[in-house]
């Protein structure tokens, strides 16, 4: 629990720009109306696109708010922030089944352009597994970039996890098939590929991916799939740009947004989900092994706002 609280604190003090960019707009206008028109919709409206929650996620949340605005009779707009609130946890709720993957004998494929913090929350990721009692091996499968393997190597030994690692350059689906018969042999849990994102050479990472599916169907059958984009916070449009062209080349289940912490473009997590119908599964803020955690809507929203739960 206590690991808990202090990454809600983290995630308090990370978005702080971000709710200087959003919130403190809102606030001025909740109490800068004395009443709910047009006008006041429009104001809001403009601030969540402005904070990079999406023309999505926003109308949504706009049409939302009208709804329980005439619903419960509500006149003041001071009474609408709670609303408003409610409305965009409404938009980001991940459901049961997002994390079905840590139950199951499976293979997790993590995918992201180089700078995005993709090694680094590999390896979180495995650390975080390995917390939870489960046996973990890593595929360093991103032969391309020069120091991926050795990056994940040192992230191997401090999350206490096996290692298997191809040669710079050496072909990525031949390290994944190795992989697949370590984690066999080992009896492994969850087996979790590091693989290149090269977005800029669409058809050559279409062909490594499909390669790499092609073996993990034939030599895995029966292991659940799941495959992870990671995005950085801090380019908001941007990463949902990335989001959708990675979207395009495979089958995307999930998003770990990083570098959630010291960026004003945290809302990019409202929107990547609602316009993408891809949810946000873990988000980063921060460097050491703890900084990756599962993606809490309510918590999320509630750093955003800085409200204190009652």
């Amino acid at each position: 629990m206590e690991e808990k609280k202090g990454f809600f604190k983290r995630l308090v003090e990370g978005l702080a720009k971000t709710r200087d960019n959003i919130v403190s707009g809102i606030d001025a206008i909740f109490s800068g109306f004395s009443s709910i028109d047009d006008d006041f919709y429009d104001e809001i409206e403009e601030i969540l696109v402005m904070g990079d929650i999406g023309i999505n996620a926003t109308t949504s949340i706009i049409a939302d708010l009208k709804n329980k605005v005439k619903e419960q009779n509500i006149k003041e707009p001071a009474e609408c922030k709670r609303l408003l609130i409610d409305s965009i946890k409404a938009q980001m709720n991940v459901g049961e089944t997002a994390y079905e993957f840590e139950n199951r004998k499976s293979v997790v494929l993590v995918i992201g352009v180089n700078g995005v913090g993709k090694t680094t929350s590999v390896g979180k990721l495995a650390g975080k597994l390995k917390d939870q009692g489960k046996k973990v091996v890593l595929a360093a499968a991103d032969t391309f970039r020069a120091a991926a393997g050795e990056q994940l190597t040192e992230w191997a030994k401090r999350a206490g996890v096996d290692i298997i690692g191809g040669q710079e350059g050496s072909d990525p689906a031949s390290v994944v098939y190795d992989a697949i018969a370590a984690a066999k042999a080992r009896n492994a849990d969850v087996l979790l590929c590091d693989t290149a994102g090269r977005l800029h050479n669409k058809k050559n990472l279409m062909n490594e991916l499909g390669k790499i599916n092609r073996i993990i169907e034939r030599e895995y059958p029966e292991a659940f799939r799941e495959t992870l984009v990671v995005l950085d916070g801090t380019t908001g449009q941007n990463a949902l740009a990335q989001a959708r062209e990675f979207k395009e080349v495979a089958d995307i289940t999930g998003i770990i947004l990083t570098k959630l912490d010291g960026t004003a473009k945290g809302g990019i997590a409202v929107a990547i989900h609602s316009e993408l119908g891809i949810p946000v599964k873990y988000i980063g803020v921060g460097e050491s092994i703890d900084d990756l955690q599962k993606f809490d809507a309510d918590e999320f929203v509630n750093a955003l706002f800085d409200v204190k739960e009652a």
